[in-house]
């Protein structure tokens, strides 16, 4: 069983990426993004949350994005691991998804980050933002305020899984086909 954080700062291409991932080697993707748009329309109590705190640029709390992702691994029992997609974000999200897999006798074998320039992440979210009507992707001080918070809770994990030795960095620039074969030779190794 693969477990699988994909990391990386707004706009990098997680989603993309996860999309061939999951196809490939049979694995359920968990984008936090459509774990909250889901309840956030379904108007859901944490839904309606995250939604509070998404508007504003700001990361959603750890007990609220993990009781979202607990649900969501226990509605696949059967699975042959995951994709964690936009989470952990934080150190304590990271300790609290480890205790959770570990109840169930698993683990994360790997978090791989995708890395790209702030500045092409930025054209990136903006032009996303046209087409997708979300509207943290239409204002560049929401993105560029989301990449303050991404630095200052989110890159620490880095540390984290590098003292696991499960870290590894992938060049996120390139074309879609170029970037999921440089995942596809970690993920082989794990």
């Amino acid at each position: 069983m693969k477990n699988i954080v994909l990391f990386g700062p707004p706009g990098a291409g997680k989603g993309t990426q996860a999309e061939f991932l999951k196809k490939k080697y049979d694995l359920i993707h968990i984008s936090t993004g459509d774990v909250f748009r889901y309840n956030i329309k379904n108007k859901t109590k944490l839904g309606l949350l995250a939604k509070s705190f998404m508007d504003n640029g700001d990361l959603v709390p750890d007990e609220v994005t993990i009781d979202m992702l607990k649900a969501e691994v226990n509605n696949n029992p059967d699975a042959n691991g995951f994709i964690f997609d936009g989470f952990p974000r934080t150190e304590s999200q990271a300790d609290a998804l480890d205790r959770f897999l570990k109840g169930k006798n698993k683990e994360i074998s790997g978090m791989i980050a995708l890395e790209v320039p702030e500045n092409l992440l930025v054209e990136r979210l903006l032009n996303r933002g046209k087409t997708s009507g979300r509207p943290d992707d239409q204002d560049e001080n929401k993105i560029r305020n989301r990449f303050n918070e991404y630095e200052s809770k989110t890159a620490i994990l880095k540390d984290y899984y590098q003292k696991q030795n499960k870290y590894f960095g992938v060049d996120g620039v390139g074309s879609i086909e170029e970037i999921t074969s440089r995942l596809e030779k970690i993920i082989d190794n794990l």
